[in-house]
């Protein structure tokens, strides 16, 4: 993430974007471990506006928001986390033939100081 320009020299704003990337990262692929019989690939993609993290697994279920918990209780936030800190994230099946989806989610470049 350095050499793509997201650690701008003195800029907060730009090592906390650089947290959230981090911890959306550790939520899709916590959840492809848990849910999905663990991650096949992993996809960091710089784009125009951002960045795109792609989590492939071999489960066809789509991820499932859980029931409203108490914050206070472990587990069961990482798609709230998603709503909160990616800009957008989804997911799509596989196609040519592979079975299971790609959970991806993008977040935008940190402000310029």
């Amino acid at each position: 993430m350095a050499d793509w320009g997201w650690i701008p020299a003195g800029s907060e704003a730009g090592e906390e974007r650089v947290e959230d990337v981090l911890l959306l990262v550790s939520e899709v692929v916590t959840n492809a471990c848990l849910h999905a019989g663990g991650p096949e690939e992993f996809v960091l993609r710089r784009e125009r506006e951002g960045l795109r993290v792609e989590v492939s697994d071999a489960s066809p279920e789509p991820p499932r928001v859980r029931s409203s918990r108490s914050p206070s209780l472990p587990g069961g936030h990482g798609l709230m986390v998603l709503d909160r800190l990616a800009g957008a994230w989804g997911y799509e099946t596989r196609g040519a033939g592979a079975a299971g989806k790609v959970v991806w989610l993008e977040v935008s470049l940190p402000a310029r100081p």
